[in-house]
């Protein structure tokens, strides 16, 4: 369906740019997010995404009902930047990790959620291919390690494996539907999610992000 179906109603300002569609069978609109994107509703709507070795935290205010989804990886630092042997650089991946997490949880706090109302799932991490690095595995220390340090505790998860998955968020319920997708080729997910490697390969997160 186009953007400007009728039956979708307006998304919350700053995510004009997320795809969104009616689904005739669920009744509802969809949102679906891409590698590197987030995207939070006040609605009654699915958010939809498919990961393979990325990481996606799903987060609700579990009071007003609003949540969210965010979908990323870290960047891989070269051999190059690690010999330098300075903090700033080698704490570069981590800052992206922040950054993808803190600009999600921000996006609900600053829309009326409050942190000690928080429910947070986590989904990914796979390792698709035995071939590679395992990217998966490094996605996932992050992000279990983040919401250790800020003391959000993890309702549900599905981490590793070695199979992309389907993830299905209801924020205004909190359900999470997971499927994970044995007969999709690992390469078709995959591919995708290289090219965003590399777009983001060695790129520093530009400022800070505060949280409220």
């Amino acid at each position: 369906m186009r953007h400007g179906d009728p039956r979708l109603a307006a998304c919350l300002p700053g995510f004009e740019a997320v795809r969104r569609y009616w689904d005739e069978g669920e009744s509802m609109a969809i949102a679906k997010i891409l590698p590197g994107e987030y995207y939070v509703t006040a609605q009654d709507e699915q958010i939809v995404t498919v990961l393979g070795s990325c990481v996606a935290a799903c987060i609700r205010d579990r009071v007003l009902c609003i949540g969210g989804m965010n979908h990323f990886m870290l960047p891989s630092i070269t051999g190059e930047r690690l010999r330098d042997e300075r903090s700033e650089i080698i704490g570069s991946a981590t800052r992206y990790g922040n950054y993808a997490m803190e600009h999600l949880i921000n996006a609900i706090l600053g829309r009326g959620g409050q942190r000690k109302n928080l429910e947070v799932k986590v989904f990914g991490g796979g390792k698709l291919m035995p071939a590679l690095s395992d990217v998966g595995e490094r996605n996932i220390r992050f992000v279990t390690d983040y919401l250790a340090i800020e003391r959000m505790p993890v309702l549900a998860s599905d981490l590793g494996d070695i199979y992309p998955r389907k993830v299905v968020f209801y924020p205004a319920s909190g359900r999470v539907r997971v499927k994970k997708l044995k007969d999709v080729p690992a390469t078709t997910v995959l591919g995708r999610e290289l090219k965003y490697r590399d777009a983001i390969q060695d790129v520093e997160v530009q400022g800070e992000v505060d949280l409220f």
